[in-house]
């Protein structure tokens, strides 16, 4: 086949997987999100129904990671054993189940538990998509497809802030407190696309109807020749790759990034009602949504610049401190609401722009056969971050002030900027391999 010819299959046939996968994927992230998420805005309502204070939901919002830690890198595992179709269905559909489920909680304990429940649920999908991306997507295509796929993030934000506003303030029905319907309305289309999943959704490119055997050869031949060679691992040999110090320095990096993420994430309704006591559920909604829009914006740009250029690093290390600056800004500018959505603008540009560069150079360190245990790995221990974020801005967070508890996700922003400073990384065409500074390669 000349080189005309076979570039004209891989455009045609990369323009397919695009069509057909991301969409999917990317509705499987939406909801997925939004329903770790939505306590955020239900809190605004059950707070007082379950005497919730401030340190109670950091608690309530964190605990969902320590579980979810656990069983991630399980969850890839049978992944890889069972194909990505069963499982990601089975992961829609139970944590669609125990959202819907929420809706019903009495009392705090109650509610921890659903959120341990979920954590278990949910484990393994994100890690699970990214495993996933990497069997459809060129090294060169991915950071883009990531940034697809992470484009969710903000997504789900504007429409649980959107929704969530709106069911609290006028959603009261059968007598059910608007806060119990943000959770069953917003689970319930998750086993909606838990069965889409498991109708539409291929393993693997020779498994799409969708693709011509020769579009499906190519991509597999592709994808394959970017990997070294190497023979299948047992299971105790895909698990040396979790004593990796190059896997576990760039986990701990994003660790100190998922502090500040979902300490933002879950926080930002209180962060706005203190802006103006008088907003109402639907205000704080409204203008919740409107950091992630700027968020999803500035996302593109950064993927698209990342995957044009060939760099990862200095992306991430500039955005990392460009979200510190913002949370630092939103505590200057606690009671002005132009300049603190501003700042908080430059937070969510920050956080959620670091993640297709970030994703795209962390999974240049695996090899194929440790891709599945070592992103799974790199996430689980990032996950908590999860857990430390919210947990700690509650418990400094005085009960009219959460801006108090802003100073510690600050803090782990840089922190994460500083190591990242210190990791020696290639361009993508030149290599892929990313090593601390100072270590031997």
């Amino acid at each position: 086949m000349s080189d005309a010819a076979d570039g004209e299959l891989g455009r045609r046939t990369v323009r397919k997987v695009s069509s057909r996968i991301l969409p999917i994927v990317g509705l499987l992230y939406v909801f997925n999100y939004m329903d770790r998420a939505n306590i955020s805005y239900a809190q605004l309502g059950m707070q007082h129904e379950l005497a919730i204070t401030t340190a109670t939901f950091g608690v309530a919002a964190s605990i969902f990671f320590l579980v979810y830690v656990l069983f991630e890198i399980p969850s890839n595992m049978i992944m890889k054993r069972v194909g990505a179709r069963l499982w990601l269905a089975r992961i829609a559909i139970t944590w669609g189940m125990v959202t819907v489920l929420t809706g019903f909680v009495q009392n705090v304990p109650q509610l921890y538990g659903a959120r341990i429940l979920l954590g278990i649920a949910e484990a393994g999908l994100f890690p699970g998509l990214l495993l996933y991306m990497t069997m459809w997507f060129r090294t060169g295509e991915r950071g883009r497809a990531i940034a697809a796929l992470a484009l969710a993030q903000p997504i789900a934000m504007v429409l649980g802030s959107l929704t969530g506003g709106f069911i609290l303030d006028h959603v009261q029905w059968f007598g059910l407190s608007g806060w119990r319907w943000v959770f069953i309305l917003q689970g319930a289309p998750a086993l909606l696309l838990g069965a889409l999943t498991l109708l539409y959704l291929p393993n693997l490119p020779s498994q799409a109807r969708f693709l011509t055997k020769a579009e499906s050869a190519w991509l597999e031949r592709e994808i394959s020749a970017e990997y070294r060679s190497e023979e299948p691992e047992t299971f105790l040999g895909q698990l040396r790759i979790l004593k990796d110090r190059k896997v576990l320095y760039l986990a701990v990096a994003n660790l100190f990034a998922a502090c500040g993420l979902y300490g933002f994430t879950f926080f930002l309704p209180q962060i706005i009602s203190q802006l103006d006591p008088s907003y109402s559920a639907t205000n704080i909604g409204v203008l919740g949504a409107v950091p992630f829009l700027v968020g999803a914006v500035g996302m593109l740009l950064v993927a698209r610049n990342s995957d044009r250029t060939g760099e990862r690093r200095g992306h991430v290390v500039a955005l990392m401190l460009l979200a510190a600056a913002g949370l630092a800004g939103t505590i200057w500018f606690r009671q002005d609401p132009v300049p603190a959505l501003v700042c908080l603008s430059m937070v969510a540009v920050g956080v959620l722009g670091y993640m297709a560069p970030y994703w795209a150079m962390a999974a240049r360190v695996l090899s194929r056969e440790h891709t599945a245990v070592g992103l799974a790995a790199i996430n689980s221990i990032a996950a908590l971050g999860g857990f430390l974020g919210p947990y700690v801005i509650g418990i400094n967070a005085g009960e009219g002030n959460v801006s108090l508890g802003l100073y510690f996700p600050i803090g782990c922003l840089v922190v994460c900027a500083v190591m990242l400073l210190a990791v020696r990384v290639p361009r993508d065409e030149a290599a892929r391999t990313v090593v601390p500074a100072g270590a031997a390669e």
